[in-house]
């Protein structure tokens, strides 16, 4: 990602509408649906600043991989022990069989060859693991955010279905979310590319509008995985072996 990016992150991570209801809305998910043993195995993979490790320590032991060096301090600081830095998808060093849980949040979409790096992921886990997946949907919403944070593509259900399978993993519980602000994002998105003003500024807007669609995004965590919901911005999904 350009460093501008992890520069926001670190700056709004912990006020921004979006970082803060998806915290919620995935702690929320997982508890309804990982089945997660006691004092799990946890590792974020691609963690950025470390904003994620709080919410998944509730679930067990963290531990955290990030290659870009600036963010991997903030995160390593936040965490209260270093984080990894091996890439996708060799993860070199990375103990294999050992992880309950693997998070990769909005990271897939950075790897060219994202079946490759699901497959890697599918050798970090112990028996009865899983791969907790979010990516960002619908290819025709491609922006300036997504040349600034260097994704190679966004998913559809069926397009990240078919990633998971290709690793030997099934794919459970799949899920837009991100889909009552939906109508919002899509609109801004082709606004954008009417007027030649598509910009990758995601800042956090106002208090007050910042504070509204927290509200509303969070509404999700009683929604995701229990009743289908229409296209949203993401797609979530638990991944394990086939």
């Amino acid at each position: 990602m350009d460093r501008i990016v992890y520069d926001r992150m670190a700056a709004h991570d912990s006020t921004h509408w979006w970082y803060r209801a998806r915290r919620d809305i995935l702690a929320d998910y997982l508890t309804r649906y990982a089945a997660l043993p006691a004092e799990a195995r946890i590792l974020e993979i691609g963690c950025g600043t470390g904003h994620n490790l709080p919410m998944l320590a509730r679930f067990g032991t963290v531990e955290a991989i990030e290659i870009d060096p600036a963010a991997r301090a903030i995160a390593g600081e936040r965490l209260g022990r270093p984080v990894g830095d091996a890439p996708l998808p060799a993860l070199p060093g990375v103990e294999r069989g050992a992880y309950d849980l693997v998070a990769v949040l909005d990271v897939v979409e950075h790897i060219e060859d994202d079946v490759a790096a699901l497959a890697a992921m599918k050798t970090l886990l112990a028996p009865n693991g899983k791969i907790l997946i979010a990516v960002p949907a619908h290819q025709w919403m491609w922006s300036a955010h997504d040349v600034v944070n260097h994704h190679h593509r966004r998913y559809s259900k069926t397009t990240l279905g078919r990633a998971i399978a290709a690793a030997g993993l099934r794919a459970e519980r799949m899920s837009w979310f991100n889909s009552l602000l939906f109508p919002l994002a899509a609109g801004a998105r082709i606004a954008g590319r009417l007027t030649g003003r598509d910009d990758s500024d995601d800042s956090p807007p106002p208090p007050a509008i910042n504070s509204l669609f927290e509200t509303i995004f969070r509404l999700e965590r009683h929604l995701v995985g229990r009743v289908p919901l229409g296209p949203g911005v993401s797609i979530v999904t638990l991944a394990h072996p086939d």
